[in-house]
C-alpha cells in the first residue's frame, strides 16, 4: 500500500502553538483539494503528530482526541478519509508525570511512522511524508520514506539546512509538484 504521512500542526492547520481547542483550529487554504489528489490517486492518508502539549500540562489527551474527532468529521465532509491518526504526548522534560518519558515515538524518531508500517503494510518505497520541521523529514527517513518540507508552519527556519527531498510553498505544491509526479 502507498501512503502520505502528515504532519499536523503546520502543515494541515495554522500553527498557533499547543492547538488544542475547535476553535483555535484553522485548515490551512488548499488542505482538502491537496488530501483528496492524494486520496483519488490511490494513497492512503496518516496523521503523524507530536503532542508534547499533553506532557507538559498545556491540554489534555481528551481535549487532543475531541479536536481530532473535529478535525476528522471536516476531512469526512470533504470525502476525506484518515486511516489513522497516529500522535505522540510525551515529551521527556513533562510535567505530567505518566508521558514524561523518552519514547520511541516522538518525531525525529519514527516509532508512529514504523507502527503504521506494520498495521496497514505500508510499502515505504511509495510512501511519502509532508512535515513542516526537520524533526518530520528525519523520522520519515530513518523508515525509508521520502519527505518534503512546506514552508507554512516552521519551515522557513529549516530550508537552509533540511534533508527534505523537496521543499514546497504549502501542501498542495507538494502534492501537485513532487507526490504526483513519482
Amino acid at each position: 500500500m502507498k501512503a502520505v504521512f502528515l504532519d499536523r500542526d503546520g502543515v494541515i492547520n495554522v500553527d498557533k502553538g499547543y492547538v488544542h481547542k475547535i476553535e483555535d483550529f484553522e485548515f490551512y487554504p488548499n488542505v482538502f483539494e491537496a488530501l483528496k489528489k492524494l486520496q483519488d490517486n490511490g494513497f492512503k492518508l496518516f496523521i503523524v503528530t507530536n503532542q508534547s502539549g499533553i506532557a507538559v500540562g498545556y491540554y489534555t489527551e481528551e481535549d487532543f482526541l475531541k479536536l481530532t474527532d473535529y478535525m476528522l468529521k471536516e476531512f469526512e465532509k470533504h470525502g476525506i478519509k484518515i486511516e489513522k491518526v497516529y500522535y505522540c504526548p510525551h515529551h521527556e522534560n513533562g510535567t505530567v508525570e505518566k508521558y514524561s518519558i523518552k519514547c520511541d515515538c516522538r518525531k525525529p524518531e519514527s516509532g508512529m511512522i514504523r507502527q503504521a508500517i506494520k498495521e496497514f503494510s505500508v510499502d515505504p518505497s511509495k510512501s511519502f511524508l509532508i512535515g513542516d520541521k526537520e524533526n518530520d523529514i528525519l523520522a520519515a527517513h530513518k523508515e525509508g520514506i521520502k519527505a518534503a518540507l512546506v514552508k507554512t508552519g516552521q519551515g522557513l527556519k529549516y530550508i537552509e539546512n533540511t534533508t527534505a527531498d523537496f521543499i514546497g510553498e504549502d501542501i498542495l505544491d507538494v502534492v501537485e509538484n513532487f507526490i504526483l509526479k513519482h
